[in-house]
């Protein structure tokens, strides 16, 4: 059966199994049900009308993919079999196992699983909306800017280039740093980066949260001559004067503030759960769904699980993280259901394809507390070390690898693991 148009799944207000959000993690997850029981009655909740694949904005920010690559309609992505509702959430009620939808109508389910993805939170750097795509502001984190962003690093020929970081949790944490490396290396390949000053402003302690790869990352930093700054945050960007305000913390714990100029500006915005995400029965203290980290199972709702960005997992926000997080779900969501009987387990694991220069990258792969976890032997692929293998990787075959196996529900290397009762936290 096709997935149905929304004015079709209107009619429907109940189903065996209903996703909230159609991103890499609600499309994964609905096939990988489908491939375990192609009878189930399945309902995807999504108002978009496209599917990105978002991994490749870093890419297009670098002159390497088209932005239009990157987006597929959504009705073209949504598995057969599948019950899409058109519209927004407003919120939960898991007592009656309802989903409130906009309008004042709900959607009833068995088992929930939700995976919204999470929050850019523009609005919290001020004069930051007003600005973005012009006067030299740009982001990689949004497919009509990314093309921006090459356009900026091509004509730039001298003066400040200033990269922000914002405080965690963020997805793809690497994504703010893979900015910096490609644009130096335009700079550096080009002639230009004597005359162009690159500078990295981080809120966070240290350049990447698994130390094992940060010799590496350090030596192109010290090769691309980046200024690199810790504890900084900005907070407001005054883009018809090129000026971006950060707030620095004191080892004291007290703050400063500091005003930079830039001739360009690529911005990471912070990142919260949804607004109907922080304000349901769903949230923990700061906005996520809690979940058990290895089930991901709600910690209070047996009956609803949670992946990708939106969980409260300490896993790395990544694509990589929702492609071994959608079995487990699928998986365990059947033993809820009765038609599965043994529990699988989620170990942490994210990658964080770092492009430190065209043509080579620093595969970080790492699972719960920061243990590594290469898919691949270290005579073959050191991810540790910058190598072309991992770039090829990263620009040919990851791309067809999300679209044509992650969203297909063919879990090459995701497999789900049985739960070892041990290895709950």
């Amino acid at each position: 059966m096709p997935a149905l148009s929304p004015a079709d799944s209107s009619r429907a207000d109940h189903h065996k199994v209903v996703i909230v959000g159609a991103g890499a993690a609600g499309i994964a997850t609905a096939s990988s049900l489908i491939a375990r029981d192609p009878s189930l009655d399945i309902a995807l909740i999504d108002p978009a009308d496209v599917h990105y694949y978002q991994p490749g904005w870093t890419m297009v920010g670098a002159g390497v993919f088209k932005a239009s690559s990157t987006a597929h309609t959504m009705a073209a992505t949504l598995p057969r079999g599948v019950r899409w509702i058109k519209t927004r959430v407003d919120g939960f009620d898991p007592q009656g196992q309802l989903v409130l939808l906009e309008g004042g109508r709900a959607v009833s389910y068995e088992q929930l699983v939700v995976c919204p993805g999470l929050k850019l939170d523009w609005n919290a750097i001020e004069g930051l909306s007003e600005t973005l795509g012009r006067n030299g502001v740009t982001s990689n984190y949004r497919y009509d800017l990314a093309p921006y962003t090459w356009q900026l690093v091509q004509n730039l020929k001298q003066g400040r280039a200033l990269f922000t970081q914002p405080p965690m949790p963020i997805k793809c944490a690497g994504a703010p740093q893979k900015a910096l490396y490609l644009s130096c290396d335009h700079w550096l390949r080009s002639g230009q980066l004597g005359n162009v000053r690159a500078s990295f402003f981080n809120a966070g302690a240290v350049l990447f949260g698994v130390p094992d790869y940060v010799p590496a990352l350090m030596n192109y930093i010290d090769k691309y001559g980046v200024d690199l700054n810790y504890q900084h945050r900005l907070t407001a960007v005054d883009g018809a004067n090129k000026r971006a305000t950060f707030v620095r913390t004191l080892p004291d714990g007290t703050t400063e503030t500091r005003v930079e100029a830039f001739d360009m500006l690529h911005v990471v915005p912070p990142q919260v759960a949804p607004d109907f995400i922080r304000q349901s029965p769903l949230a923990d203290a700061a906005g996520w769904v809690d979940v058990d980290p290895q089930t991901l199972r709600h910690r209070q709702f047996g009956n609803i699980h949670a992946l990708g960005d939106v969980a409260n997992t300490t896993n790395a926000k990544t694509a990589a993280a929702a492609r071994k997080q959608a079995p487990v779900v699928a998986n365990n969501v059947l033993v809820a259901l009765g038609r599965l009987a043994t529990l699988a387990q989620y170990d942490g694991y994210g990658s964080c394809p770092l492009t430190v220069e065209r043509g080579k990258i620093v595969l970080a792969e790492f699972t719960y507390g920061g243990k590594l976890a290469p898919s691949f032997p270290r005579w073959l692929l050191d991810g540790r070390k910058p190598t072309r293998l991992a770039w090829l990787l990263k620009a040919q075959i990851l791309p067809p690898l999300y679209w044509k196996a992650m969203l297909k529900g063919r879990e090459w290397l995701a497999r789900p693991q049985p739960l070892v009762v041990e290895a709950q936290q």
